[in-house]
Order: C-alpha cells, then structure tokens, then sequence
C-alpha cells in the first residue's frame, strides 16, 4: 500500500479558491450592508416625495366640502388623496397647478376612479369642474395639521393614504411625473 502525499501547488490552489469562495459570499453581503448603511437604495424603491415620518393624522380634522357637507375618509374605499392647501390670493400659479394634477389624475387610466384631489380653500377663477377635485371649505386646523405648508418658494402638495394619514409631502413646484409615479406604486397595494 502506498501513501500519496499532498502536491504543495494543489494543496495551495484548493486554498485559494476557498479562500476566493468566502470572499465572493462575504465580499457580496458585506457590500450590501455597507450600501443600505449608507442610505443607498436603487432608484426603483425610492419614492420621489419625502416620506413624512410619522405620518400626519388628518382624521381628527372632519373637513367640509364647499357645499358644507362632511368629508369621510372612507378607508373601506381604498381611495388615494393629494391635497392641495393654495394661499387665499392664489391665482395663476393655482391655475397651472389644477392643470398639472388633472393631467396626473387622467394618467391613472382605469385607477383614476381610486385617487382624489382635495382643494382646501376657494378655486381659481374659471376652474374647470373636474370629476376628481373634492372643494373644501378652508379650516384653520386642516391647514395646521399639514406639515411644512407655509413655504416660501410655493405650493407644497401631500399625499394621503384612505385611512386620513398624510404620508407624503412633495416641494413646491415638484416634477408630477414623479408623484405619479409614487402613488402608482401605492394602489398597486392591497
């Protein structure tokens, strides 16, 4: 019987690729940590409005249609809200907006019954009667519970989910590609 003895350069090679082996494992889960400790996300999961943590509750503040009627939120409804709080005095800016959000509104395609646009104070002059635009009355406590609403560079637009929570508030003079974009992804949920 004869004993083989271990070839130095295999012996070397097979160390090698072990050692090649764990830092392809652990290379790779390391890298990822460091990337979602760094905030890092693919541009696929973030959402283009910031995200308001925690979220504003809006259900304690019972808005009023123009009308005068009362606005439920409704959550069994799964409907989707953007609400729109515009300065008294707001006129052409308040105008391209209005525009800006009807066309949001009508890329929604079959989904567009599923989202609302809430219009916290008076229209502007000559607005069109849309199908999705909800008039209410304005209401201080509605105003105050808006986070971030008085800025200087304009209009500041939110999102609110069916239950009254405010989850996403979007700059004045945001790109509405991106929050249609966003709550897309939100009626995609179930």
């Amino acid at each position: 019987m004869t004993v083989l003895t271990p070839d130095a350069a295999r012996t070397r090679r097979g160390r090698l690729m072990l050692i090649a082996l764990f830092l392809l494992f652990f290379g790779t889960a390391f890298g990822a940590m460091l990337l979602r400790l760094s905030g890092w996300m693919p541009a696929g999961l973030k959402n283009h409005g910031e995200l308001l943590q925690p979220p504003a509750d809006l259900r304690k503040a019972a808005p009023l249609l123009a009308d005068g009627s009362r606005y439920d939120w409704n959550p069994e409804a799964r409907t989707w809200r953007i609400v729109v709080a515009p300065p008294p005095a707001c006129t052409v800016e308040c105008e391209r907006l209005l525009a800006e959000l009807d066309k949001v509104w009508q890329l929604f395609g079959h989904n567009a019954d599923k989202v609302e646009i809430l219009w916290l104070g008076s229209l502007p002059e000559g607005a069109p009667a849309l199908p999705e635009l909800r008039p209410l009355r304005d209401d201080a406590a509605l105003r105050a519970a808006l986070p971030q609403l008085d800025d200087p560079a304009g209009i500041p637009l939110y999102v609110v989910d069916p239950n009254g929570f405010v989850i996403l508030r979007y700059p004045p003079h945001a790109d509405p590609v991106g929050m249609r974009a966003d709550i897309a992804k939100l009626l995609k949920l179930k």
